[in-house]
């Protein structure tokens, strides 16, 4: 039987979609397989959150049984024969749902045109029909602390009464100057936890792609990363150009008639420069530019929206001032933010146990990445980007800022880094920027540097233009204790990334080699291939040195340490040079950790199917059960671990490196944004050092 949580508000305009993607972020974390269901819909197409929640978290279940009726359906229904009919007919089709899915997330209603009488009250015999937990969201947006107290105590003194199990509640788009006072009054009063969620001007700031389909405005300039910009201001062109530009502000859209080819290039060229950024530009009065403005704006701010609307100014301003932000499959960056708020403000582990929520057994690649997240997040730490201006890894930046994974530090020419940051539309203000080149620290780093390499005949002058290497520079960044690790690759050789780290971090105690593994997420396990991206043949020693670091580099992250070291022959079977080496390194592990459970030499098959390794090494701890795989060369391993990857379809994370004494990790020049973003949180574990 499944479980299932209901999260329901009292009334209009309570940002619930904030709650409703931490919720679904939370069960994502501990269960494999969630569905979800609104028991009510509107009649105008696709329902956006839901589409968002199956984007997101890929999501396989058919749209069609997410939904229990449409509000007019079921205001005729209540009405012609009443609301125990409609609530039969909405049971029905949650249990179709739960049947199929560990647990269910409920979607209460909007409360929004839905000519439904009593509907908290419906809200909440649904809630109990469907044998769901409640969370109640109120909305606290231009209310004063003591409204907001007094709501919240409502909406649970009314689920209460109503005989609902409301497991929390939850205020939403609180003033910040008094989130805290909510917060201690609420604690104090209420008997269930009561989070505080502050209002966030960008959650409620539309975008510049919702702003075009609400006015139907045609894309003149702009590119897929532009119109997903919030326009968090807006500024009417009618001025002369010096006034005009000292009004513009940061995240701005300008709206302007558009005759006005100097408003058109003169904030245009503000947002080049940087001062300010803004969201874009709108024409009014259904005018465009000529051909040789248009061309000159595409080449001022590359992807910045340039959009047109036929109507005036004023009414087109009328139109502005009433959207508001909505999150949806088209606002990734609004869910990071979201999802960001959420875990700052809600007690996610308590919250955890209050529904009820026991983890899965299993293991799929989406807990596990979320898990990384978690852990990142425990004890906050700073990680160097060498490749600053890099689209990928800024926009990784991005999403790691929203989330509040780490604090980052980007290398590179500032100005450059800025407009690349102004020219994506993303928001890095937290993260520091710093340029090897004009850096103080260039000086200090030299020194450093000609002492460490003095034996290889490098002199301070040599010194002095090697740490200008943004590579370089990021790993004294970390040897000096400025950050806590590093990650590159997206643009670099992983040459270019670890030689440094081996000239200057260098490899751990009691590590003989530094090498890598490979998190491979199947779909129901994770296991630890290492290794398949550094040494080419190693002999028995580094073998079961490989061995050890990548036990360790498992229990780190979660994985309970089972090591198989792999070969073609299983047990005796087999003798040769090569099975022999194998043979050797299994041994020098027992020695090294005699209390880790390894096995070897040993076929994949038999490491990870249980029916074969009965047959071929009854009665050993580790056959069939694997979660560390150790190949016999590089060649073995990186091929294995891309063919595991293509025809398994296994989400492979890494490489990790291992036996440094700092962390420095190594992407993929084919990485994406979400590859960096992994990479980045599982490189602030590591610098936390220990064991979960």
């Amino acid at each position: 039987m499944s479980h299932s949580v209901y999260v329901t508000g009292t009334g209009r305009g309570d940002g619930r979609q904030v709650v409703d993607l931490g919720v679904m972020e939370l069960l994502t974390r501990h269960v494999d397989r969630v569905g979800v269901f609104r028991p009510l819909v509107h009649d105008d197409g696709p329902d956006r959150l839901f589409e968002l929640l199956r984007a997101r978290y890929r999501l396989s279940q058919p749209a069609g049984t997410a939904y229990g009726t449409g509000y007019e359906e079921a205001a005729a229904l209540q009405a012609e024969r009443g609301t125990d009919e409609l609530v039969s007919r909405l049971v029905d089709r949650f249990h179709r749902v739960s049947r199929e899915y560990e647990f269910v997330l409920v979607l209460g209603t909007d409360y929004a045109d839905t000519a439904l009488p009593a509907e908290l009250n419906l809200n909440a015999r649904l809630a109990n029909e469907f044998g769901a937990s409640l969370l109640a969201v109120v909305g606290g947006q231009n209310q004063t602390a003591q409204s907001v107290q007094a709501e919240a105590g409502n909406a649970y003194a009314a689920f209460d009464s109503l005989g609902c199990d409301v497991v929390a509640v939850i205020a939403n788009r609180v003033d910040p100057g008094a989130r805290q006072a909510v917060s201690d009054a609420l604690a104090s009063r209420l008997p269930v936890p009561c989070y505080v969620l502050p209002e966030d001007a960008s959650l409620s700031a539309p975008t510049v792609r919702q702003i075009v389909q609400a006015l139907g405005a045609e894309v003149l300039l702009g590119d897929d990363a532009g119109l997903s910009r919030d326009a968090r201001d807006f500024v009417f062109g009618g001025a002369m150009l010096p006034t005009f530009l000292a009004a513009l502000t940061e995240g701005a859209l300008v709206v302007t008639p558009g005759d006005r080819a100097d408003l058109i290039i003169g904030s245009l060229a503000a947002h080049a420069a940087g001062a300010p950024s803004i969201a874009g530009v709108l024409l009014t009065l259904d005018e465009r530019p000529g051909p040789d403005i248009m061309a000159l704006a595409s080449r001022l701010a590359p992807g910045t929206p340039v959009v047109s609307v036929p109507g005036k100014s004023f009414p087109t301003a009328g139109e502005l001032f009433a959207l508001e932000g909505k999150l949806n499959a088209g606002s990734p960056r609004k869910a990071e933010t979201a999802l960001g708020l959420f875990d700052r403000h809600v007690d996610t582990a308590a919250l955890t146990e209050r529904i009820s929520l026991a983890r899965s057994g299993r293991v799929t690649p989406m807990m596990f990445e979320h898990a990384l997240i978690e852990r990142s997040r425990e004890r906050r730490r700073r990680v160097v980007l060498p490749e600053g201006t890099e689209e990928r890894v800024l926009r990784a930046a991005d999403v790691l800022l929203r989330r509040d994974i780490c604090d980052l530090v980007l290398l590179g020419d500032e100005e450059t880094v800025r407009r690349r940051v102004t020219d994506l539309g993303v928001d890095l203000r937290d993260a520091r920027i710093v340029d090897p080149r004009t850096s103080p620290l260039r000086e200090r780093f030299a020194e450093r540097y000609a002492k460490l390499r003095a034996h290889k005949g490098v002199d301070r002058e040599l010194a002095y233009d090697v740490v200008a290497d943004v590579s370089y520079f990021g790993t004294l960044m970390v040897q000096e204790g400025l950050a806590d690790g590093m990650v590159s690759g997206a643009a670099h050789s992983t040459a270019a990334t670890i030689r440094p780290a081996f000239e200057i971090i260098r490899t751990a105690e009691g590590a003989r080699i530094v090498s890598s593994v490979f998190f491979m997420c199947l779909a129901d396990r994770v296991l630890v291939y290492g290794d398949c991206a550094v040494n080419p043949d190693p002999d028995a020693e580094q073998l079961a040195d490989i061995a050890v670091q990548s036990a360790a580099t498992a229990a780190q992250f979660g994985v309970e340490p089972r090591v198989a070291m792999l070969s073609y022959s299983t047990g005796t079977s087999g003798s040769g040079r090569d099975v022999d080496k194998v043979r050797r390194a299994t041994e020098l592990v027992r020695k090294l950790r005699p209390d880790l459970l390894v096995e070897g030499p040993i076929q994949y098959d038999a490491a990870v199917d249980a029916t074969v390794a009965a047959a071929k090494l009854p009665g050993s701890e580790v056959a069939g059960r694997a979660t560390v795989l150790v190949f016999p060369d590089l060649n073995t391993g990186n091929n294995t671990y891309k063919a595991v990857q293509r025809s398994a379809g296994a989400v492979a994370v890494g490489p990790v490196l291992q036996g440094l004494r700092k962390p420095v990790n190594d992407l993929s020049r084919g990485a994406l944004v979400p590859d960096i973003v992994t990479t980045v949180a599982i490189t602030a574990i590591q610098a936390q050092g220990g064991n979960p």
